[in-house]
């Protein structure tokens, strides 16, 4: 099975924001999706790695940056390659709030949404949190990022990996060197699992 057939999905990426008392915090993630219109709710599925779907959990607010094609690796690397449970990544950012409070970020965006979680159903390594559209805006007109234009364009190449020995996961390019991948073995930037590394 060639899971890059996945990465041909038409799904974009996002910037997702939460705040918890005085704590703000975002995280990079690729599924979400408007699933109906009256009302007005989304869905987003938020790996349990990640501090963000704690704050998520217990607050029960989100808001949602769309990323562009003009968005930079570094702001992938900022928000998808770094815990917000160690990391202050608001720090050197600029950002709004909307009417909810919580943090959007405009650059580099072309729209942002906020909700309010209505159910959260357990799907193993991830949640998927089901909520009502409480606000929303456009920021630009550019395009929207797709996760297809990301790996072809925006994601860097891997400096030297033909010097380096060991395996590099296809999504974010974090390289982990040895001669076995463990099985378990979980990208330590974007929380992949193993059979999303090939060999060097």
């Amino acid at each position: 099975m060639d899971k890059k057939a996945m990465y041909n999905l038409t799904y974009g990426l996002f910037i997702l924001t939460a705040k918890e008392g005085e704590k703000d915090n975002g995280c990079i993630v690729n599924t979400v999706a408007q699933v109906t219109t009256e009302p007005n709710r989304i869905t987003v599925a938020v790996n349990k790695k990640n501090y963000t779907h704690d704050m998520i959990s217990r607050t029960g607010e989100f808001n949602v940056s769309v990323l562009t094609e003009n968005s930079k690796f570094e702001t992938y690397k900022h928000w998808g390659f770094q815990s917000g449970a160690d990391t202050d990544k608001m720090e050197a950012v600029e950002y709004q709030r909307a009417d909810n409070g919580i943090v959007y970020i405009a650059d580099q965006c072309n729209a942002f949404i906020s909700a309010k979680v209505v159910s959260a159903t357990d799907l193993g390594t991830h949640t998927l949190f089901l909520a009502d559209v409480t606000d929303c805006a456009l920021l630009s007109e550019e395009n929207s990022v797709t996760y297809q234009y990301y790996q072809k364009n925006i994601k860097a190449a891997p400096k030297d990996q033909e010097k380096k020995k060991g395996f590099i996961c296809t999504v974010c390019g974090y390289i982990y060197e040895g001669d076995v991948l463990p099985e378990d073995f979980i990208c330590p930037w974007c929380k992949h699992p193993a059979s999303d590394f090939k060999p060097l």
